[in-house]
C-alpha cells in the first residue's frame, strides 16, 4: 500500500510570488524543490548560459586540455573511448567532433557490450597500440579502470580520463581510501579535491566542458561549442541525472536548440518517431528518443547510434534512424518476456529477501538493467538482475531511495570481477559460483526496515481539482524541464465522485472520467494506467456493482482520492482544464 504525505516546507510564499511575478502556488512548488533564496530562485526560473559554471574550475581540466593541444599540434593519433549507452554515445560524439574541429588526428572506439563489457579494457588498449594510437581519452568511463590504465601507461601511452561516475574506494575500519589511476589527467567533478560547484554532471556535460576549454586554447569562439548543448541535454535526461542547478540550465538550453536542430541524425530520429523537433520535451528525451539510442548498444553496437549523429546525408540518416526505432521495438518485446520470467522467480522464492537478486541465465544481458528497474517498481525493493555472459555472470541493479547501491556493493567487492555505479543504479560482473554467495551477503549487509519498502508518494499541495485555471497551468511550465529531482508537481484532492467512466483509445487502455467535487462541480479526468487494475481496486472497495454503475454513467457510491496534474485540453479551438490522474485511493 502506498503512503501519501504532503510536503510541508515553509517560506514567505506571498513575498516570493510578488518579487518574481508568479502565483503563491508556483512559489510553494519551487520551495518544495529545495530552491531557496532570491538568487537561486532567479537562476531556477530564468537561468541561462551566462549562469553556467566556469569549466576551468574542474580539477585537471587545464592540464588535460594542455596535453590535448600539444598532441593536436604534434598530430599524434588520439582515440576517444566511450560507452554504449546514451551518455557514452553523446560524450564520444562531443569529444570526437570537438577534437576534429581543433585539427586533431582522432578516431573513436565504443566497447561492445557483450564482448568487451563496460569501459576501457586490455583488449581495447592492445588494439590501440596495434593502431599506433598515442593518446587515449575516455568519456563516461575510466575512473575505475585502475589496472587497465596502468597497463596502457606501461606501454608508453598517454591516458586522459573524463568521467562522472563515483570514485572507487576501499574501506578499512570505517575509513574510506579513494583510488586514483595513473592517468595523465582526470576530469571528474566527483573527485574529492575537485572544487567545481556542481557535482552531478553527466559524462557528456564533462566532455563538453573540456571541449569549451579546448576551443578557447585553439582560438575557436566558445559560442561554437553551444552547438553541442542539444547533445548534452539529451545525455543528461537519458542518463537520469538530477535536473537541478546547472543541469537544469543545460537541459533547458539544449531543448531550445533541438527545436531548430540542424543535425540530420537528430532530425531523422525525431521524425522516425512521428514527432516534430519543436515538440520535443524532456519526456521525449527520456522515454521516446533515448531508448532508441540505448537499443543499439543493447542489441547491436552503439556505433550505429553514433554514426547517426555523424551522418550528413539526410537519406542515410533516415535509414539509420529507422533501424534504431526497429531495434527499440525488438528491445521492448524482449524486455516484456524478461520481466515476466523475473516476476515468476520473485513470486516463487525470493519474496522474503530485502534485496532481490534474480538470476536469468538465458535473458539478453543488455536487458538486465531495464528488467531490474521494472521489478524494483513492482516490489519497491532494491533489485539486481543477473544474466549469463561469455565470461561469467553480469548484472545490473536498480535501487530505492533508502538504499545506496554502489556503497552496498563496496561491502561485497571481493565477490566481483568488476563493478561500479551510482547510489540508484549499478553494474557488476562475477563468477557463477559467487551468485548465491552474493545473494546471501548483500542481504546480510542490508539494514533496510519494512518502512523503507512502503512506496512514499509526495504531494506538493492539496488542491481541489476545480481550482487550477488555464493561467495557472500555463505558469506551471516555468518549472520545466521535469525529470529526476525536479519532478512534475503533484496535487491531491479527496472525496470525489464518479459521474461517468469510459474506456477509450486504440488499445482500450485509457480511462476517461467525469468527476464531481463535494461542491457539486464537474471536472474531466484521464488515467493512463492499468484500467483493469483500477476496476478491480474499486470493485474490492465498493463492490463490483458500484463499479459497473460508474461505467454506465449511473449514480454510484464510489469516492476517490487522487493525486493529479492539471493540463489544458485543446479540442476544435476550445481550451478546457482536465486533470491527469497519477495515483488513486
Amino acid at each position: 500500500m502506498e503512503k501519501w504525505f504532503v510536503i510541508n516546507k515553509g517560506a514567505d510564499f506571498a513575498g516570493i510570488a510578488k518579487r518574481f511575478g508568479i502565483s503563491p502556488v508556483t512559489a510553494r512548488l519551487i520551495r518544495n524543490r529545495e530552491v531557496m533564496g532570491d538568487e537561486a530562485i532567479a537562476r531556477y526560473l530564468k537561468g541561462g548560459i551566462g549562469e553556467l559554471y566556469d569549466p576551468h574550475l574542474l580539477l585537471d581540466s587545464d592540464r588535460l586540455t594542455d596535453i590535448l593541444v600539444q598532441k593536436i599540434s604534434e598530430q599524434k593519433k588520439i582515440r576517444v573511448i566511450g560507452d554504449y549507452d546514451i551518455d557514452g554515445v553523446m560524450s564520444t560524439y562531443i569529444l570526437y567532433k570537438g577534437i576534429t574541429r581543433c585539427g586533431g588526428s582522432v578516431d573513436f572506439q565504443i566497447p561492445d557490450r557483450m564482448k568487451d563489457g563496460y569501459g576501457i579494457n586490455e583488449n581495447i588498449i592492445e588494439k590501440a597500440v596495434e593502431d599506433q594510437i598515442d593518446t587515449i581519452i575516455t568519456c563516461d568511463n575510466g575512473i575505475a579502470a585502475i589496472g587497465e590504465i596502468a597497463h596502457a601507461k606501461s606501454l608508453g601511452m598517454t591516458v586522459l580520463v573524463t568521467d562522472h561516475h563515483e570514485i572507487p574506494y576501499t574501506e578499512e575500519r570505517g575509513e574510506r581510501h579513494y583510488k586514483r589511476s595513473e592517468a595523465d589527467a582526470i576530469v571528474n567533478p566527483k573527485q574529492m579535491e575537485c572544487t567545481y560547484p556542481y557535482k552531478n554532471l553527466c559524462g557528456a556535460a564533462v566532455a563538453w566542458k573540456v571541449i569549451q576549454i579546448l576551443y578557447e586554447k585553439c582560438d575557436i569562439a566558445v559560442e561554437e561549442s553551444y552547438d553541442f548543448l542539444e547533445n548534452v541535454a539529451f545525455a543528461t535526461v537519458g542518463d537520469v541525472m538530477d535536473l537541478t542547478d546547472e543541469n537544469r540550465i543545460l537541459v533547458r538550453e539544449g531543448l531550445k536548440r533541438i527545436h531548430t536542430t540542424m543535425n540530420p541524425g537528430m532530425r531523422a530520429l525525431i521524425l522516425q518517431n512521428k514527432l516534430e523537433p519543436e515538440q520535443i520535451s524532456s519526456y521525449h528525451f527520456g522515454f521516446v528518443l533515448g531508448p532508441c539510442i540505448n537499443a543499439s548498444g543493447r542489441l547491436e553496437t552503439a556505433k550505429i547510434a553514433l554514426n547517426l549523429f555523424l551522418q550528413e546525408d539526410v537519406k542515410k540518416a533516415s535509414e539509420i534512424a529507422a533501424e534504431l526505432v526497429d531495434l527499440n521495438a525488438q528491445r521492448k518485446d524482449m524486455t516484456a518476456e524478461g520481466v515476466e520470467l523475473a516476476m515468476q522467480q520473485v513470486e516463487e522464492g525470493n519474496t522474503g529477501e530485502k534485496v532481490l537478486v534474480v538470476y536469468l541465465p538465458d535473458v539478453h544481458e543488455s536487458l538486465a538493467g531495464i528488467i531490474a528497474g521494472r521489478i524494483r517498481e513492482a516490489c519497491h525493493k532494491p533489485t539486481f538482475v543477473l544474466t549469463k555472459s561469455e565470461d561469467g555472470v553480469k548484472g545490473s541493479g536498480r535501487s530505492i531511495e533508502a538504499y545506496s547501491m554502489y556503497e552496498e556493493l563496496c561491502k561485497c567487492q571481493e565477490l566481483f570481477t568488476k563493478f561500479g555505479g551510482h547510489p540508484m543504479a549499478a553494474g557488476l560482473s562475477l563468477t557463477e559460483a559467487n551468485v548465491e554467495i552474493f545473494r546471501e551477503k548483500i542481504n546480510a549487509c542490508c539494514g533496510l526496515t519494512e518502512e523503507d519498502f512502503i512506496p512514499k508518494i509526495k504531494i506538493d499541495i492539496p488542491m481541489p481539482v476545480d481550482y487550477p485555471d488555464i493561467s495557472l497551468v500555463n505558469e506551471l511550465s516555468l518549472l520545466e524541464p521535469f525529470g529526476k529531482a525536479n519532478v512534475k508537481p503533484q496535487f491531491a484532492d479527496k472525496n470525489l465522485g464518479i459521474d461517468r467512466a469510459v474506456v477509450v483509445g486504440k488499445n482500450q487502455n485509457v480511462l476517461k472520467l467525469t468527476l464531481k467535487t463535494e461542491r457539486g462541480k464537474s471536472i474531466s479526468a484521464v488515467y493512463f494506467g492499468d484500467v483493469e487494475e483500477f476496476r478491480e481496486y474499486y470493485g474490492r472497495k465498493y463492490g463490483e456493482n458500484e463499479v459497473q454503475q460508474a461505467f454506465l454513467g449511473r449514480t454510484n457510491a464510489i469516492r476517490m482520492s487522487v493525486i493529479y496534474y492539471p493540463e489544458i485540453n485543446r479540442y476544435q479551438g476550445n481550451e478546457s482544464i482536465q486533470i491527469v490522474i497519477k495515483n488513486y485511493q
